[in-house]
């Protein structure tokens, strides 16, 4: 009775100095109460149809984590070791590392419940090893087994992984989450050996000492700010930027940025011109300089941040725009470009020197090859997929996170319960199941509305035209009219099931057999 008493006493304290706090981590837990998938019993034997699912990062761990709170079976591979693998890139990167934007727009998974508004690398690891212990993942995932081939058993027709049935067993369905972001990208800068410093990949900065030294980041995307704030916390003494290429940077604030997502064309319009305008006099000001001259909002993937603005302002750092000549002893000879001239346009050359080289050059990204040579096919190979990331040769195949290039939305949050839902839905009702003239149809429907913007159909995105693309293909197949609750909520599955029961016996089928 006591510790009741304290511990109400306790969540009284906390509504009260907190307020905001309070309210956010009770939204995350009526989210979690109505949407997250209840775990099975340890001894529940989980029913066909059984997945396959390609990496145990965040996509891969909140895929399986759906599949099986929906009673399916899966089995997670991972190339790499569980310290290193689990968790994905948020493994491999540096314990200051934290989310650029706010964690109510990262609920990887209903079931996620974050503490604070940016979490850092430490809490997003264990909110993602909770989601694959509370699921039972950890039983269900194998560590250092690099995927090299996946091919259809010719009886069976099920998947088998790298040949070896006789180990994994069949699958019915694969998800591939291997993500954007595999090894460190280090390209070799000319006469880089000169160099008398260090040099460092922006992930391996846990330990360094650059305490009173002159800091020089190659690059200009999120890892340059990441790197920036590193130095800045470090105490470094200078730090300059240089990159060849403008980024959009937007404001670290939740209602920009879904109000920015909200394009539901997915690219540039004869309107795009008002929020570009809006960011560069209210949030750039006095740096408008730096702001993409020629390039769109809705064409890249932008930057979030708030304080790299205030760095430069309080003159602890400087965004250099040009091109490196090369590498000497003490810093770097760069060619200074003006706003608007192309990259190896002319400028001006002058010596950026520096003790400290840091790489901010983001990472390779993983290879799909182990997939059918057939998905590829010419004009409909990745990212020109179904929905971007079902081939529309074979459906059973979804590749979540893995496909994607530019986009104005998040990498974790519901979209990858949806598009697993969908995979499901494919997999257990024949009628739903989209063909490939179909899916096809789609694309070049895709394309055809987005002609005019000045990217390729699915190289860029926001979140609203996902979120259409979802609305569109559940709506133009009345098949897939009873499963929408489930698709977008994972609500009734057991209704729509039932159904295609039915269904399948006035066909003359026998679904369960099947």
């Amino acid at each position: 009775m006591a510790d009741t008493l304290h511990h109400a006493k306790s969540v009284v304290g906390f509504a009260i100095t907190q307020p905001l706090s309070f309210v956010y981590i009770l939204i995350q837990n009526v989210l979690n109460w109505i949407f997250a998938p209840v775990p099975p019993p340890p001894t529940d034997k989980l029913r066909r149809p059984r997945i396959a699912v390609i990496g145990a990062g965040l996509t891969g761990v909140s895929s399986a984590a759906h599949c099986v709170g929906h009673g399916f079976d899966v089995k997670i591979f991972e190339t790499r070791s569980r310290e290193k693998g689990l968790g994905g890139i948020w493994s491999r990167v540096n314990s200051t590392s934290a989310l650029q934007i706010h964690s109510i727009m990262f609920r990887f998974h209903p079931s996620v419940k974050w503490d604070t508004a940016y979490p850092q690398q430490q809490d997003i690891k264990k909110q993602i090893a909770s989601v694959w212990k509370t699921y039972g993942l950890d039983k269900k995932t194998v560590f250092e087994t690099p995927v090299t081939s996946i091919k259809k058993n010719a009886s069976s027709g099920r998947w088998v992984i790298n040949d070896n049935e006789q180990e994994h067993g069949s699958f019915d369905g694969i998800i591939a989450a291997v993500g954007s972001c595999g090894d460190p990208q280090m390209p070799r800068l000319p006469d880089h050996d000169k160099f008398n410093g260090p040099t460092y990949h922006s992930s391996e900065l846990d330990g360094k000492d650059v305490e009173g030294k002159k800091i020089l980041i190659i690059g200009g995307g999120a890892s340059a700010v990441e790197a920036l704030e590193f130095a800045v916390q470090n105490h470094a003494a200078e730090i300059d930027v240089l990159s060849r290429s403008d980024k959009w940077i937007i404001p670290r604030n939740v209602f920009v940025d879904v109000l920015l997502s909200l394009n539901v064309f997915g690219g540039e319009t004869s309107f795009s011109w008002i929020p570009e305008w809006l960011l560069r006099k209210f949030f750039y000001r006095d740096l408008e300089d730096i702001s993409p001259a020629k390039k769109g909002l809705y064409t890249d993937t932008p930057m979030v941040n708030s304080e790299l603005f205030d760095q430069i302002r309080a003159g602890k750092a400087r965004w250099l725009r040009g091109d490196i000549v090369n590498v000497q002893n003490e810093g770097i000879m760069f060619n200074h470009r003006a706003q608007g001239v192309p990259k190896g346009g002319p400028g001006h050359e002058s010596l950026v020197r520096g003790d400290v080289i840091i790489m901010a050059t983001g990472y390779k990204r993983p290879s799909l090859a182990f997939l059918p040579d057939n998905v590829f096919e010419k004009g409909y190979e990745p990212p020109n997929w179904y929905l971007q990331v079902f081939p529309p040769q074979d459906p059973t195949i979804c590749a979540t996170n893995s496909t994607y290039v530019n986009a104005i939305g998040t990498v974790g949050n519901y979209h990858i319960g949806i598009y697993t839902r969908f995979l499901l839905m494919f997999l257990v009702d024949p009628l739903s199941r989209p063909r490939e003239s179909l899916m096809k149809l789609w694309i070049g429907f895709t394309r055809t509305l987005k002609k005019f913007a000045p990217t390729k159909a699915f190289d860029f995105f926001t979140y609203a035209e996902l979120i259409y693309w979802y609305c569109f293909v559940s709506i133009i197949n009345p098949f897939r009219w009873k499963w929408v609750p489930f698709i977008f909520f994972g609500l009734f599955r057991g209704l729509p099931l039932a159904i295609v029961e039915e269904e399948d016996h006035i066909r003359g089928l026998n679904g369960k057999a099947k």
